[in-house]
């Protein structure tokens, strides 16, 4: 039974979301909320009561993912939703914590109204989506579906040399392999932007295309040390001045295209003295874009650049891939649901790829996917003052559950 009118109750979602936010709080009202900590099990358990409440099947893979599956009226392949609850060290109260509550909120809804759908709804919480704690990210979805090994994943270190396996079965949510994720209609992941576009452009909901893809790399800059006084400026093969002629290239050239992002996040160089010239300069170059050929042509270009320029400057330029994933394009029937839903909801949207990883790149490895954004005040995220305003996630829960009530119901 479809009810296109349907709405979640906004002030039991926002009670969800401060209790979310009072587990693992920073002093500057963030959350601290690292995979597999004791603040993490704590919000696990609070989650796990919670879908228990609700009625909801309670399973647990060996990666600590946490299922809660409501029955529909035939035993078909499930809808499912959700995203993850851990955060960065200092990060914010939303994130992908919002897909998790307002996934939950939507069974409540369903509940509350005794709705009964054909298909079954599973609520899903993935284990170190942000990677934090234990690098990459992702690992709790890619282990799931496959992408990682359990052997991979288990091994994985904190800073402290503490393992992804060990610190599983300290915080008591290691479940069984028989529960990972096998089959799905369709994998439905709400989420906020983490960036200014859609504020900037006064859109409520972003119907995500997918997810950009990115290459990094790794650039050596090789000239010739010596004494900042007595070498004459012409004379000079400095690793440094001509790092920054070619980041300043980088610069003008991703300028060139709006879709483009571009990024040297770490730099460092040798001697790294006050009265030395530098010999050494490594950087790191991020670069994404959703036409994957559109990104490969940049990476050429600017690798033709830093030859040119190496060779004016007479030193070496040594470039390395250190990775690499493809654009992720996620189902048009979805896409085209989401924002159906928005529009009939008379809410503003307009289709988007996000720029950052999520859960549902991997999910989409084997079932149907496709996310939902609301917008990111100020575009931040990570941080301890991201912020989405109340009726932003009030629309994007309805989005959701218009969206959900659908699929739900396809058969």
């Amino acid at each position: 039974m479809k009810q296109t009118k349907l709405n979640i109750n906004f002030k039991r979602l926002k009670e969800t979301i401060e209790t979310s936010a009072s587990i693992g709080t920073t002093p500057n009202h963030g959350l601290c909320r690292l995979a597999l900590t004791k603040e993490d099990q704590e919000m696990r358990d609070v989650f796990k009561k919670w879908l228990e409440e609700a009625g909801l099947e309670v399973k647990i893979d060996d990666f600590g993912n946490m299922f809660g599956r409501r029955i529909g009226n035939q035993d078909l392949p499930p809808v499912l939703i959700g995203s993850h609850l851990d955060t960065q060290p200092q990060g914010g109260r939303f994130d992908g914590i919002l897909g998790v509550l307002t996934s939950l909120e939507v069974i409540r809804t369903l509940n509350d109204h005794q709705i009964e759908t054909e298909r079954p709804i599973e609520i899903v919480n993935f284990t170190n989506e942000e990677g934090a704690r234990f690098e990459p990210p992702l690992l709790g979805s890619g282990g799931s579906v496959g992408v990682f090994t359990k052997e991979f994943v288990y091994s994985r270190k904190d800073r402290d040399g503490k393992s992804f396996g060990d610190e599983l079965e300290k915080i008591g949510y290691k479940g069984d392999e028989t529960n990972r994720l096998k089959e799905g209609h369709a994998f439905i992941e709400l989420h906020i932007e983490q960036g200014p576009i859609l504020e900037s452009k006064g859109i409520t909901i972003g119907a995500v295309e997918g997810i950009k893809g990115m290459s990094w790399l790794e650039i050596k800059v090789e000239g010739k040390g010596g004494h900042a006084g007595p070498t004459p400026m012409a004379l000079r093969h400095d690793a440094l001045f001509a790092t920054a002629h070619i980041i300043q290239n980088i610069e003008a050239h991703a300028k060139s295209d709006p879709d483009l992002s571009v990024t040297i996040g770490k730099l460092s160089l040798k001697p790294d003295v006050t009265n030395c010239i530098p010999d050494e300069v490594i950087f790191s170059l991020d670069v994404r874009h959703k036409y994957d050929n559109v990104r490969l042509t940049f990476i050429d270009e600017v690798k033709e650049m830093i030859e040119v320029i190496t060779k004016e400057r007479g030193v070496n330029a040594t470039i390395n891939s250190v990775w690499e994933v493809d654009t992720t394009h996620f189902d048009p029937h979805l896409i085209e649901s989401v924002e159906k839903h928005a529009q009939d909801l008379g809410y503003s949207v307009e289709r988007i790829y996000s720029g950052a990883g999520h859960d549902a790149k991997y999910v989409h490895e084997i079932i149907p996917t496709c996310m939902i954004f609301i917008p990111s005040i100020g575009g931040i995220s990570h941080v301890e003052d991201e912020f989405s305003k109340d009726e932003d996630i009030e629309k994007g829960a309805n989005v959701l559950l218009q969206t959900v009530l659908q699929l739900a119901n396809e058969t």
